[in-house]
């Protein structure tokens, strides 16, 4: 058992030089920034604020994109660093390997591509449906009458195959390489931020502080119809908007200061979406009743309702730019991530083929390009989100838990502490084994808040035993020295930062229905059969794979 688990958890020793890579280093700060900005400003947006005013949180939408987008901060703070020490395409997963071992790097990279292929899918299913909605239903209908209608809840209620096209389109656009795709980001993302502009002015232009204040015939708050809970549901939902700084991240293995580009881009991209969320959702939520609003459509038809056509073409215009900037975002991001995966063995080889001409992996673009096409034809919204965000908040946590690893490693644990205790206590409360106690006290008292065992004695007492188990480890985790190594960035407070991440990120996965946690053990269960049947045989970290390593470059060279 010893021998397996030490298979299982192996870590990835990173390269002597970071910046060696077969892709292309082209990329500037501002081509990185407009990569995280165009994926985050385009689903939340367009895509998810109708749904969420009008069916999970109501007019405290602002507040949901708030809490969400310090969720996101906070997570944000993690991959900056990482993405100065490891400047590498693989983004939360290449962290996962080189801090917490080899089957939790998979598990995340396994998440990290669901999440990728989801989000491009929402948003292409999404941008299929607001075309529908402008030229008056016209796409559905001749669909519809052509291929049928599917009569089962977890697909879509037709094939959409304009979304397959759309996806298949974006697809072929990767394909010419990492500068010309990211020239075409970039001009379409300065597009969607000036028509954010526009409709933000005119919503607050006709804002009613009535859809606000005061309350609903069943005497709820008019700004909390759904109650704390749905701020909170909301919060959940939302936090899939800010997903931009995964595909941002990884970017890494193409930029051409990654240490110095990456920490910069990810602040530049948050500080930008987060307001522009607030500002955006909360003039839609002023603008119309929350009962109002078209969940399909918000934007659209609340400015049709107006009698504002130029608010209508900006947003028509802002919309279509947005969620091509998602996708964009999206299906840059999930290749380099299998190409990553491949690289290191755990996918199959073919996956990390990188094409000579244009220096991307051409095959992860193909194969899982297809994929994300088929399932944005097949599946609806609401389906895709609920998965989405669990995969994307797990990842989230798992590098907020290697920050914490990496600053501590290296370091005997007793040579660590700031005070001498006996080496018993030392070995038996590690770093590793406070943060699961870290991790498990804070979900225990999220489940407790979230199901209403916190109205019950037993439960606050639960809870308030949970945080403070959790913060007691934290602070023993605070007592430790830390690596004295030089970095172009690092995260402050640790670990009281990741460790309010992971308080915030558990909260909102004990937040998600049943059924997202339903589809996601299936997704691992697939992931898991290819991990133990290919990639435990084929890493690159078993020895006798690096011996064969070894001894074909040694070949080479000599035939040189």
């Amino acid at each position: 058992m010893s021998a397996f688990l030490a298979r299982i958890l192996r870590r990835k020793q990173f390269e002597a030089n970071p910046l060696d890579t077969s892709l292309r280093r082209c990329l500037s700060t501002f081509d990185i920034t407009m990569i995280g900005v165009g994926q985050t400003m385009g689903a939340g947006i367009y895509v998810l604020t109708g749904t969420v005013i009008r069916n999970i949180a109501g007019p405290s939408v602002p507040l949901s994109f708030l809490l969400a987008g310090i969720a996101a901060f906070l997570s944000a703070l993690c991959y900056a660093e990482f993405g100065s020490r490891f400047p590498k395409a693989g983004s939360a997963y290449s962290y996962a390997y080189i801090g917490c071992g080899e089957v939790w790097a998979f598990v995340i990279g396994w998440n990290v591509i669901l999440e990728n292929m989801l989000s491009a899918a929402v948003v292409a299913r999404a941008l299929s449906g607001y075309l529908n909605v402008l030229f008056g239903g016209w796409i559905k209908q001749t669909t519809m009458k052509y291929l049928g209608s599917i009569d089962y809840n977890l697909f879509a209620d037709y094939i959409d195959v304009f979304a397959f096209l759309i996806a298949l389109g974006m697809c072929i656009l990767m394909m010419i390489g990492a500068k010309g795709s990211t020239t075409f980001n970039s001009f379409n993302t300065v597009i969607n931020v000036a028509m954010l502009a526009i409709v933000a002015g005119i919503g607050f232009y006709y804002a009613d502080l009535g859809n606000w204040t005061g309350t609903t015939p069943d005497g709820s708050s008019k700004f909390f119809p759904y109650g704390i809970t749905g701020t909170l549901a909301g919060a959940s939902a939302c936090f899939f908007s800010f997903i931009g700084f995964d595909g941002l991240a990884t970017a890494g293995e193409e930029a051409k200061n990654p240490i110095r580009s990456l920490p910069r881009a990810t602040f530049y991209c948050m500080a930008t979406v987060t307001l522009a969320y607030i500002l955006v959702s909360g003039s839609l939520s002023l603008m119309v009743p929350y009962t109002e609003v078209d969940p399909d459509a918000a934007f659209v038809v609340a400015f049709k309702q107006k009698g504002s056509t130029v608010a209508v073409v900006a947003v028509t215009i802002g919309a279509i730019s947005g969620m091509m900037g998602s996708m964009f975002g999206s299906l840059f991001a999930l290749p380099r991530c299998v190409y990553a995966m491949a690289q290191d063995g755990l996918l199959f080889s073919f996956l990390g083929t990188v094409n000579g001409r244009t220096k991307v992996p051409v095959n992860a673009i193909i194969v899982f390009g297809l994929i994300t096409a088929v399932m944005a034809a097949l599946f609806n919204v609401e389906t895709l989100v609920d998965f989405l965000s669990l995969g994307t908040i797990m990842a989230y946590s798992m590098v907020a838990v290697c920050v914490m690893l990496l600053r501590y490693r290296d370091l005997e644990e007793r040579e660590q502490l700031r005070f001498k205790v006996p080496a018993a206590l030392a070995t038996k409360f590690s770093i590793p084994w406070a943060i699961t106690i870290t991790v498990a006290g804070f979900a225990v008292a999220d489940i407790c808040l979230i199901s209403g065992l916190w109205e019950q004695m037993f439960g606050k007492i639960l809870a308030i035993f949970a945080i403070a188990l959790a913060l007691l480890s934290i602070l023993w985790i605070a007592l430790h020295r830390q690596n004295p190594e030089g970095l172009a960035f690092k995260v402050p407070l640790v670990p009281l930062i990741p460790g309010l991440s992971l308080f915030l990120n558990t909260l909102m996965m004990v937040n998600l229905n049943g059924l997202a946690w339903v589809r996601f053990g299936i997704w691992m269960i697939l992931g898991l059969a290819i991990y133990f049947a290919y990639g435990l045989r084929h890493s690159k970290e078993r020895p006798s794979n690096k011996v064969n390593e070894q001894e074909i470059e040694i070949k080479e060279f000599e035939r040189e």
